[in-house]
């Protein structure tokens, strides 16, 4: 168990048509829909103090990270299961480079994020080593929830968000996922307002025609206490994902 604090977390989500994100995933899991579309994005997280939970906050470390996911359901023995896949982690932690698939679950390729934030507004761009993988955005935190959104509003975008703490990633074996749970003390999050963002796994036609995609909305976490657990593996036949995930 690995504890920390999520000094700031954005999730910047898009309604996928559900057939497409479908061919995108691998078994055994499925589109989680809401209102008849599915859910995906990439989740930017600065972590501070991260440590072993025996360890004092002082001794943790920080690093900023991103992972491209989707919410998904699965089904086990016991029933139908919901959480997120995550197709790739980024982070700017030579450690959790290192660490990631080996010490703890979730393989990580190493980024570099520019940042700047100034008061409510944030101004993030990654450029990953491996993979071709770039993002770029520009957020504003606000009061008004976004028309157009799937979402009635910021309580329904946040009880949806909420359920996918349970999240599986590839690993060098295609037919096998790592397991990691995100629990967190609080939950609370606000509405961001996206004035520009580019995102070159997403914007892949190839994996994501034309009109298959659209940005949906983005939420906003500070300062939050939590804990990353690991869990079993999940294991099923072998499967294809987008080419763009990190690889071994």
């Amino acid at each position: 168990m690995l504890r920390g604090l999520i000094d700031r977390r954005i999730l910047v989500n898009y309604r996928v048509r559900p057939e497409v994100l479908a061919a995108a995933l691998p078994e055994p899991f499925r589109p989680k829909l809401h209102r008849g579309w599915a859910l995906a994005g990439i989740c930017l997280i600065r972590l501070r103090e991260i440590r072993p939970g025996f360890l004092p906050a002082w001794l943790g470390l920080a690093s900023e990270n991103a992972a491209h996911r989707a919410a998904v359901e699965w089904d086990l023995g016991e029933g139908p299961r919901e959480g997120v896949f995550v197709w790739r982690r980024d982070t700017s932690s030579c450690l959790n480079a290192l660490a990631g698939g080996r010490v703890f679950p979730g393989r990580h390729g190493r980024a570099r994020f520019d940042l700047r934030e100034e008061g409510d507004r944030y101004e993030l761009s990654l450029h990953a080593d491996r993979g071709a993988n770039e993002l770029a955005l520009v957020a504003d935190r606000c009061e008004a929830w976004p028309e157009g959104s799937i979402f009635r509003d910021l309580d329904e975008a946040s009880a949806f968000f909420a359920a996918g703490s349970l999240g599986y990633s590839v690993t060098a074996d295609p037919g096998r996922f790592e397991g990691l749970e995100l629990h967190c003390r609080r939950w609370a999050v606000a509405a961001l307002r996206l004035s520009s963002l580019r995102s070159s796994f997403f914007d892949d036609p190839e994996v994501f025609p034309p009109g298959s995609i659209e940005f949906d909305c983005a939420l906003l976490m500070r300062g939050i206490e939590h804990e990353w657990r690991g869990r079993p593996d999940l294991c099923c036949v072998p499967a294809l994902a987008p080419s763009s995930a990190v690889g071994d």
